[in-house]
């Protein structure tokens, strides 16, 4: 008879539930996940982050090649096509890959893999598909799904969300993104390299919601640059599919004309919402917020002692790394250790090209704190981007104008998304800006520039 009692249950298998399962285990703790999906991984790995990745990689490969940008290289092609089944069969491949990659780590690592939905019975108890298990922990790792657009309805034919877009079986000629975040420019940018039209609509005045004024600015100019159709400060007021099209009514935010946008394909990217439903939580007496999150401490224990929260199930940001930093963390509470997740330098990265980072403060956000030194350096002014005419974009520093401790980094760079570790790391360790001026970088590379807007915070930058 299987044994149904454990130290830790953890809820969900995402990258927030399978590494607190994982590091629970390593300390000693009888662990379990409870996991519904053929596969482990959450969203990320087998809807999200990962296969996005694969197409992202794919799209940008195909265009440098049918493009004509090698040319100035001396490399040219004749007759380039894109394969859409052989590139998403490659992508099938890299999520297959990791996700298997985790199943072998359950296993190397002894967590027990509960297979099915679970269901609180009570604070320390759960139930997947009538069988009962309690733990003297409990943790909820549960992630987010795909928020609807009222009145708008999800086919994943012609009208889809992140996980359909990310399935198409070709390019559609035109494509409507509806919202300009993360999801919506990093799938509209697969489609738009392979050949797509792409219109994006944006209820804000400019894309890229939440993250730095300057980023915000760039990333307008470098969509359009690219080809894309952008319509900010509109709101969409229907969507109608008939015969295999779509017809996409606008109007401005504010109020006004509306227009009609036909396309043979919709992604619907406004944002994601916390899977709390289906749990009843009300049964371990959890309770939720109004944006039906759940409230945890320090230690990210709810209000219920013994049952845990990660991820994007909690405030903040929802973010693979930060719900596996939540994760690890959690895991060493429940192990009678100190987790720690400094929640203050948690980098974000948009995977376009070029791509979008930041890490701390926005420029404003710490000028309502109080004074600010801020310095830029232009990719433009950087030998490797140069060498490489990959010049798009910015670094941007924002110190204390006081103390010179760095506030926030952000960058606009084909590497932006490698270039923000270091950044973090600096700030995770009270860096000034005048520590990572004075630190010396590899010469020629993309990182020069982080140096360089260090320098400018000062006034000093050398090659501007």
């Amino acid at each position: 008879m299987t044994d149904t009692n454990y130290d830790l249950i953890v809820i969900g298998a995402g990258p927030g539930g399978y590494v607190a399962a994982i590091r629970a285990a390593q300390l000693g703790l009888k662990t379990a996940c409870v996991e519904s999906r053929e596969t482990l991984g959450g969203t990320c790995l087998n809807v999200g982050c990962i296969p996005s990745k694969a197409l992202l990689h794919a799209s940008e490969l195909y265009e440098e090649a049918h493009s004509g940008t090698l040319a100035k290289f001396g490399i040219s092609f004749k007759d380039v096509k894109m394969d859409v089944a052989a590139m998403q069969a490659e992508k099938a491949k890299a999520v297959g890959e990791l996700t298997g990659g985790i199943e072998f780590l359950f296993k190397k690592n002894k967590v027990d893999w509960i297979k099915g939905r679970a269901r609180f019975s009570g604070p320390n108890s759960i139930d997947v598909n009538g069988t009962s298990y309690s733990a003297k922990k409990i943790m909820i790792a549960t992630g987010s799904s795909v928020t609807p657009l009222p009145g708008v309805e999800i086919d994943q034919q012609v009208v889809v969300d992140s996980t359909g877009a990310l399935a198409l079986p070709k390019v559609p000629k035109h494509l409507i993104v509806i919202g300009g975040g993360v999801i919506g420019l990093e799938l509209g940018s697969v489609w738009r390299r392979l050949g797509a039209e792409v219109t994006v609509v944006e209820y804000l005045d400019q894309l890229l919601p939440g993250m730095d004024g300057d980023v915000r600015k760039e990333a307008a100019k470098i969509f359009k640059k690219q080809g894309f159709t952008l319509k900010l400060s509109t709101k969409v007021t229907g969507v109608v599919v008939k015969g295999g099209k779509a017809r996409v009514s606008i109007e401005p935010a504010a109020g006004g004309a509306t227009e009609t946008l036909e396309a043979d394909c919709v992604l619907v990217a406004i944002g994601r919402r916390p899977n709390t439903e289906g749990l009843d939580l009300a049964k371990a007496g959890v309770e939720t917020n109004a944006r039906g999150q759940i409230e945890v401490g320090h230690d990210f224990q709810t209000k219920v002692p013994g049952i845990y929260a990660v991820g994007d199930v909690t405030p903040g940001p929802m973010l693979a790394h930060k719900a596996e930093d939540e994760g690890i963390a959690a895991a060493e509470f429940c192990a009678g250790q100190v987790g720690i997740v400094n929640h203050d330098v948690i980098p974000g990265v948009v995977y376009t090209m070029p791509e979008f980072a930041g890490v701390g403060l926005t420029e404003e956000q710490a000028k309502e704190r109080g004074d600010v030194k801020v310095g830029k350096f232009p990719m433009m002014a950087n030998s490797r981007a140069k060498t490489n005419r990959d010049t798009d974009g910015f670094v941007k520093v924002v110190a204390d104008a006081k103390t010179d401790r760095v506030l926030g980094v952000h960058i606009v760079a084909s590497l932006a998304g490698t270039m923000i570790a270091q950044a973090a790391q600096a700030m995770e360790f009270g860096a000034t800006s005048e520590d990572i001026a004075y630190t010396c970088h590899a010469h020629p590379t993309h990182a020069e520039a982080l140096k360089e807007a260090a320098m400018a915070v000062t006034g000093k930058p050398i090659h501007i």
